[in-house]
């Protein structure tokens, strides 16, 4: 068996496009080894993409510049909360303002007039705002709240409030546009999760006050520390307990201390547990505001 010969570095490190490959030498017995994989027509590489990232670098490598990923590959590359039906689908989203990609593995889309596209991560990559609204057609109203609070969330928001309700005025009538506006009315900021998102709709549709979120709390000597959902007025903390908290030993202490220090300053902590019913979380909820001097 003849040995293989060499790639250059570069081409081992990332994929790379046949015809780049061809005008540097490399021999096209080598390009058909069974050592590279073939992501895409035209592209090798010599590892098979596994994360979304992955499978944008390997499509990077043969995508016009006129084009950019959107919809929910953009999503992903943004790191917006989807549901697992739209994370499970291995295709790549392209957009151009030109005729669409016709790629095995590409969703081909054709945008009339190119739209705000941003490098991010190595890539061109829509904006996260627009991202966004181009979800309104696969995701509930509830999962776009869930997503869009991504936007405007804690402690790195990727975009303005003021940027997201701009977005949604450009958007229009598009398919998906009635969502959109919907989720959008219901957007808050400051969100560090979905988990927090979900509990929040969850309690303000249980007619409860409605809680701010990892609003600061000024704690003795001035010290400052943060809530997951705030009850400013009836000194009442709601934390949601994730599986960082139970996992990761440094931020189970933290946690702890923080805790304390709310309890000793007179605030009353409650704690949701992941799995919890809905009907348990809004009676214990409901039970500390009243405690603190809250009426229905």
């Amino acid at each position: 068996m003849a040995r293989r010969g060499p790639l250059p570095l570069d081409f081992r490190l990332a994929p790379f496009h046949v015809s780049e490959a061809s005008a540097r030498g490399v021999s096209l017995s080598r390009l058909r080894a069974a050592d590279l994989v073939r992501p895409f027509r035209g592209v090798r590489a010599t590892s098979a993409p596994e994360t979304v990232l992955d499978r944008c670098n390997a499509y990077a490598a043969r995508m016009p510049a006129e084009h950019w990923f959107s919809h929910a590959t953009a999503a992903q590359l943004w790191g917006l909360p989807l549901p697992a039906r739209l994370e499970r689908d291995g295709r790549v989203h392209v957009s151009s303002s030109g005729r669409e990609p016709e790629v095995v593995g590409v969703v081909g889309h054709r945008i009339r007039r190119r739209p705000h596209v941003r490098r991010h991560r190595g890539l061109s990559v829509l904006g996260p705002a627009e991202t966004w609204c181009q979800l309104g057609s696969v995701l509930t109203v509830d999962e776009l709240v869930e997503a869009g609070e991504r936007l405007i969330g804690w402690p790195e928001p990727l975009c303005s409030p003021e940027e997201v309700a701009a977005a949604i005025a450009r958007f229009g009538s598009r398919r998906g546009a009635r969502n959109v506006r919907e989720a959008g009315v219901r957007l808050r900021e400051r969100s560090a999760s979905p988990q927090e998102t979900r509990l929040r709709e969850l309690l303000v549709r249980a007619a409860l006050p409605e809680p701010e979120l990892n609003a600061p709390i000024t704690l003795a000597g001035g010290v400052i520390t943060h809530g997951d959902l705030v009850y400013a007025a009836y000194r009442v903390v709601v934390e949601y307990d994730g599986e960082q908290h139970r996992l990761d030993p440094e931020v189970f202490h933290r946690d702890v201390d923080r805790l304390n220090a709310l309890a000793v300053a007179g605030w009353i902590v409650v704690r949701i547990r992941k799995g919890m019913a809905d009907d348990d979380v809004i009676r214990v909820v409901s039970q500390a505001l009243e405690s603190g001097g809250w009426r229905p």
